[in-house]
Parts: structure tokens; C-alpha cells; sequence
């Protein structure tokens, strides 16, 4: 009986859920300052801010994701009807800044942390999508719309990872298929090429749920894959690793800036004997000018890669097997 009332009175506080239309979910935003010209801050549970910005916030952070650019701080002004993530499957969705409201839905999902979610409408950033209820579903940014299911595993993950089978995906004929498939990634049984049908023995529908679920998966956790290949079906094994970006280099312990210059060199990648300002010239023969290139010359290597590396004019190569 206690429980029902705390319910009831909870329901009742919070002014401006289901009441009022879209005028009340603008009211809200307007009232806990959740837009700003720089960012989000959107006020959660436990008296906290769930932010989006481009720069770090100059308060205390708490939590971090590089990816998304979210970070979570203490509310200094402990807004009383903090925003919730709606779980349910929603009517009607709203984008709303400090100025405006604008009704419609979601029309391309967001396709893991590379590519966000499009809204039928314009809208200006940074704001925020609601429901009805002023529920939260998601963040517009200049990229386009983090969606609610990235931004709840962010609030409620300890620690900030995400998980990568060392595939990239795309939709085909309605199916799922293998795109990119690194070859630097030693427990990666998938090839290019391949359709995926299940995960964990639950069906694959769509590239993008597909990539969320793969994200979500916890670092170091052994999956199963159910994959179509030429005219056989067969389920591999697939070990989560952790997500680096999208330098397939990484995988072997070296980062690069963006001119291809060493600038990190993890303790597997030590016996290559390279150097912090090393750059990478050549993978194959071929010219490299990012890292999509080294990626295109070496997805589904069979034989050893060589890297063309200089220091202070002098030229080597390294092989990598």
C-alpha cells in the first residue's frame, strides 16, 4: 500500500508529465535550462545532468563517452521532475528546443556510434526529441539524433565501453551482410560477404539493430553467430572486443594522428621496434592517406602485411602476419 502511494505521489509532483501537450514538454525544457547554446544538460535521477557537448564540461565529470560525447555531472540545482527514458514503443514524438516544438518521427535508425538517427523534420541543435509524457527519446546533435537506447546504457553502465566483433555491416535485399571484416582482430571468424541471420540465437532483423546489440555487448563475451556462407549456413564463435575507433591499426597496439604519425604504442606492438613519430607510408605497396585506406588494402588478408614505415627520412618496413 505504501509503494501505491509513493507511486500516486510521484505521479501527481511531476507537473508536467501527460499534462498540458507539447506546450507543457517545451515548459519543462524551458524550466530545468536543459538547452543551452553549447549543449544538452538534460536532469536525470539521483540529482544528476546528463550532458551533450562538443568540449568537457568545466564541472566535476562522472562519466564519459568519447564516442557519444555524453557525460554525466552532479545537478548543482537539483531540478525537482527530473526527465526519464521511455522504454515503450511511442505514438508520437516531439523536437524541442527553447523556442519551438516540432511534431514527427524518426525515419533512419541510428546506425551504431558512426552514423545517428534522421527526424522527418528539421531541427535546430543542440535539442532534444520527447514524447507526450515529456519522456526523453533522444538528443539531436549536428550529426544527427543519439536514440534513447545508447543514451540508457550510458546512464546506467558502470564503467563506459563498448563491444566490436571487428565486422561492419549493411542492409541488402532486406538481409544483413558483411561488409568489412577486419583482419587484425585474431578471434574474428566472420568474412566479407557473409549474411548474418542470428545473434545469440535470436533472429537478426535489420544492420542497425544488429550493430546496437554488438556495441552493447559486454567486453571480453563469447557470442554465437548464425551466418550464411555462399550455400552453407554455419554458426561461428565471436569474442567482443573492446572498441578503439575506427583506426583497424589499433588492434595491433599503434595509434596514428591524422597524418599517420605514431603517436601511441601499446606494450603488444613493442617487439616491432617503431618509435612514437614514425609515419606510416604504404601498407602493400599502396599509398596510405587515412585509415579507410589501410582497411581497403587489407580486409581478408591471406598473407603477411607489409607496412612501409619513415624516421627522420629514412624508410623500413615492418611485416605483420
Amino acid at each position: 500500500m505504501l509503494k501505491l502511494l509513493l507511486a500516486l505521489s510521484l505521479l501527481f509532483l511531476n507537473l508536467y508529465a501527460c499534462k498540458g501537450g507539447t506546450q507543457s514538454c517545451k515548459q519543462k525544457v524551458f524550466d530545468s535550462c536543459a538547452i543551452t547554446e553549447q549543449r544538452v544538460q538534460i536532469p536525470i535521477q539521483n540529482n544528476q545532468l546528463l550532458i551533450f557537448s562538443k568540449t568537457p564540461p568545466k564541472e566535476k565529470i562522472l562519466k564519459h563517452d568519447p564516442f557519444l560525447s555524453l557525460y554525466i555531472i552532479q545537478d548543482t540545482r537539483k531540478f525537482k521532475y527530473p526527465f526519464k527514458i521511455n522504454n515503450n514503443l511511442s505514438l508520437g514524438v516531439i523536437g524541442v528546443d527553447n523556442n519551438r516544438v516540432i511534431k514527427g518521427k524518426i525515419v533512419k535508425r541510428q546506425f551504431g556510434l558512426e552514423s545517428f538517427a534522421v527526424f522527418s523534420q528539421p531541427l535546430s541543435s543542440p535539442s532534444v526529441l520527447l514524447n507526450s509524457c515529456c519522456d526523453l527519446e533522444g538528443i539531436v546533435t549536428e550529426r544527427g539524433i543519439i536514440e534513447k537506447e545508447y543514451i540508457e546504457r550510458f546512464i546506467k553502465i558502470k564503467n563506459v565501453s563498448y563491444g566490436d566483433f571487428g565486422i561492419r555491416v549493411k542492409d541488402e535485399n532486406h538481409l544483413v551482410v558483411v561488409k568489412e571484416s577486419n583482419p587484425f582482430v585474431k578471434s574474428n571468424q566472420l568474412q566479407v560477404g557473409d549474411i548474418i541471420l542470428e545473434l545469440d540465437s535470436k533472429r537478426v532483423k535489420d544492420s542497425a539493430s544488429f550493430m546496437r546489440d554488438m556495441l552493447f555487448c559486454s567486453v571480453g563475451s563469447t557470442h554465437s553467430v548464425k551466418v550464411k556462407r555462399e550455400s552453407k549456413t554455419v554458426t561461428l564463435r565471436a569474442i567482443a572486443q573492446k572498441k578503439v575507433g575506427n583506426e583497424y591499426l589499433k588492434f595491433l597496439g599503434l595509434s596514428f594522428d591524422k597524418n599517420l604519425l605514431i603517436i601511441k604504442i601499446e606494450k603488444e606492438a613493442e617487439y616491432f621496434e617503431l618509435k612514437l613519430g614514425d609515419r606510416l607510408l604504404q601498407a602493400n605497396t599502396k599509398y596510405i592517406k587515412d585509415a579507410q585506406d589501410i582497411f581497403d588494402e587489407t580486409y581478408n588478408l591471406k598473407n603477411p602485411l607489409n607496412l612501409l614505415f619513415e624516421r627522420e627520412h629514412f624508410q623500413f618496413f615492418v611485416k605483420v602476419n
